[in-house]
């Protein structure tokens, strides 16, 4: 009973089983009582469908009441309990087979009848909605990539894909959170990991395609022709800084006399003075945009937007 109840073998029956080759039997077994184990003297009747071991029917006989006349009816009835349980099992699997039918079709395209007909199978109201998840969580539905899709049923939390949306829009969701990583990867600083934290690294995510690192300042070139990558860390944790060079020189490990050099050498570069220039602005988001798209070619996530 505690078995059922609890969802937890027992190790100690678990035991029992291994001991006894219970596994392996196909008929009801008597075992003795163990007191040291505390348990008492039973039978096991192994319940099987189509040759499929499902389970045990475990009948306590301290007394040793039972006969093996009895046995009739305890098979009878484990072979009953074996039926209803490969059933359950096959409904179950014929559940989770056509609600990962359904994620698919959405993570494919926006329908509306299939999320109304997810969000039926799943006891869910018409107008649920969903967030994803960068890894797979308890109740979630497991998505390409580990992501996980949750429904929002009571409490909102932060979620990589940011604010809930409608289950039809799954497809947007997923799109979404993996921008978001995307972002983290090109180095976007998010407490906590959000889509609804990207703030200005919005416009490198929804940037076109056509948008190029140059477009947005010529200078991003020069910093990342050098064939060594020092100036353009140091480009972008003194910008991302505001301009704080004692923050950057920190972040960096490095003397502010090494920074002090750093910066004029990229400011013969880019024509940007990183501390005071008008063109900072513009160099930062090219260097983001720049960083954002070897990001995305690294993880090469496919295209959901």
């Amino acid at each position: 009973m505690s078995t059922i109840l609890d969802r937890h073998v027992d190790p100690q029956a678990a035991e029992v089983v291994r001991r006894f080759q219970l596994d392996q039997v196909a008929h009801p077994v008597r075992t003795p009582a163990m007191p040291d184990r505390g348990m008492w003297a039973r039978w096991c009747v192994p319940a099987r469908h189509e040759g499929h071991l499902t389970g045990y029917l475990w009948v306590l006989d301290p007394d040793a009441t039972v006969t093996e006349d009895d046995l009739d009816p305890l098979i009878e009835c484990a072979d009953l309990a074996a039926s209803v349980l490969a059933t359950r099992v096959s409904f179950a699997d014929d559940l989770r087979r056509r609600r990962d039918e359904l994620i698919d079709i959405l993570l494919d395209r926006a329908d509306v009848s299939t999320a109304s007909e997810l969000a039926r199978l799943e006891h869910l109201p018409h107008d649920v909605e969903i967030q994803v998840d960068a890894q797979h969580r308890a109740g979630g539905w497991l998505l390409p990539g580990g992501m996980s899709a949750r429904p929002v049923t009571r409490l909102r939390r932060a979620a990589t894909s940011g604010s809930p949306l409608p289950l039809v829009e799954l497809r947007l969701a997923v799109a979404r959170a993996r921008a978001t990583l995307t972002a983290v990867a090109a180095g976007a600083q998010l407490d906590p990991v959000s889509w609804d934290q990207l703030g200005a690294w919005r416009l490198i995510v929804d940037a076109p395609d056509s948008l190029r690192p140059v477009d947005l300042h010529p200078g991003v070139e020069a910093i990342l022709a050098q064939p060594r990558d020092e100036l353009l860390v140091t480009a972008r944790a003194v910008l991302d800084y505001g301009g704080d060079v004692s923050a950057a020189a920190d972040e960096l490990h490095v003397h502010r006399t090494t920074l002090y050099y750093r910066l004029d050498r990229i400011e013969e570069l880019t024509g940007v003075n990183l501390r005071l220039g008008p063109d900072r602005t513009h160099l930062q988001l090219a260097l983001w945009l720049d960083a954002y798209r070897r990001a995305s070619a690294r993880t090469e996530p496919p295209r959901l937007v």
